[in-house]
């Protein structure tokens, strides 16, 4: 029964994320590090300026501005989950830019009980990552950078540790205010497994690409993420299950094979938009869909905003202070928050 329970705890973790579940360990090293990525839609690896928590996801975003940039982000999942994220940016002339940072959830306790339904106890259940990473310029457009991850993993009395990396890179053209970011993450293996005689399991390995447009008019920001790029095929498709297309609402017994390969597509796909308002963008209005959140979280029968986030980022005096809001399903919503600020502005005042 205990092993039940552990499965039914990491089908948990994959769900919060709504994304491609249970093939793989360690599934909150998917989930969004900061509260703008969680508004534009929970992948933001295309735009690059001080945002050192945007470095988890994207490594080669790392960069001279975000250099003591301290960020500390806190998500409230449903059925009250906890994630966050503590990052720290510093930058060396002529080597690059570095980053440290903890990731960690908690599932909370559950509740442990025998075949025949009576409970003998409880447990709880966390993991955490520690991580390092670097960039390093090898054009005044091109940047690369990787990260690794050292993961620890509790399930009541199971424990697992691995390691895992990311790298990537980025083409940044200043002139056309356009970026174009390639990751490859979550690579790598459990040191140790859950039980000692089974076998070792894979990590959420996931390739991105995604591109950026800053107009140059308006102060707006358009990216279209392209995610789990790895796998073509990451739809279930039942055509014994009647189901309705909800890009072109009509409600189908069996789904045709162009219907199949449009609704593919898409779940592949993550759009977003920010808008910077005010001389020093002190506000900022963030709107993002995720297709993928959208198809695996409906409720059939029901129209919903699954799929669909939202977000701002106020700036008073030295901190930032960002909120998400990403609308999971109908039994609930992810709300996440960043705090975040740049040590130089102490020093520099301290020193005056």
């Amino acid at each position: 029964m205990r092993i039940v329970l552990i499965c039914a705890v990491l089908a948990q973790a994959a769900a919060l994320q709504a994304q491609i579940g249970g093939d793989a360990v360690y599934q909150f090293l998917r989930l969004s590090s900061s509260a703008r990525a969680t508004a534009l839609g929970g992948s933001l690896i295309a735009t690059k300026d001080d945002d050192v928590a945007l470095s988890l996801a994207n490594p080669a975003l790392l960069n001279a501005t975000m250099d003591k940039q301290i960020s500390f982000n806190q998500t409230i999942h449903p059925a009250g989950a906890t994630f966050g994220y503590l990052s720290y940016g510093q930058n060396f002339d002529k080597i690059g830019t570095f980053q440290a940072g903890v990731q960690y959830i908690n599932y909370g306790k559950f509740q442990q009980t025998e075949p025949d339904g009576s409970i003998t106890g409880e447990f709880s259940a966390r993991e955490l990552a520690l991580n390092v990473g670097g960039s390093r310029a090898l054009s005044d457009r091109l940047t690369v950078g990787a990260n690794l991850k050292f993961v620890q993993s509790q399930l009541a009395s199971y424990k697992s540790v691995g390691l895992a990396g990311d790298v990537a890179a980025i083409y940044e053209d200043t002139a056309a205010r356009f970026v174009a970011a390639l990751t490859f993450r979550n690579f790598g293996s459990q040191l140790t497994t859950y039980n000692k005689d089974k076998n070792f399991e894979p990590l959420p390995f996931e390739i991105q690409f995604g591109i950026s447009k800053r107009l140059k008019y308006l102060p707006l920001r358009f990216s279209v993420i392209g995610q789990q790029l790895q796998r073509w095929a990451i739809a279930y498709d039942d055509p014994a299950i009647r189901d309705r297309n909800q890009l072109f609402n009509d409600t189908v017994t069996t789904r045709p094979g162009f219907g199949v390969f449009v609704d593919n597509f898409f779940r592949h796909l993550i759009f977003n938009a920010e808008l910077s308002l005010g001389k020093k963008e002190v506000l900022r209005l963030r709107l993002g869909y995720n297709y993928l959140h959208s198809a695996e979280m409906r409720v059939q029968g029901l129209r919903g905003l699954a799929g669909f986030s939202t977000g701002f980022g106020i700036k008073i005096s030295k901190f930032r202070i960002d909120y998400g809001l990403n609308i999971m399903h109908f039994a609930g919503m992810v709300h996440h928050f960043t705090f975040s600020t740049n040590l130089n502005s102490f020093l520099k005042k301290k020193s005056a």
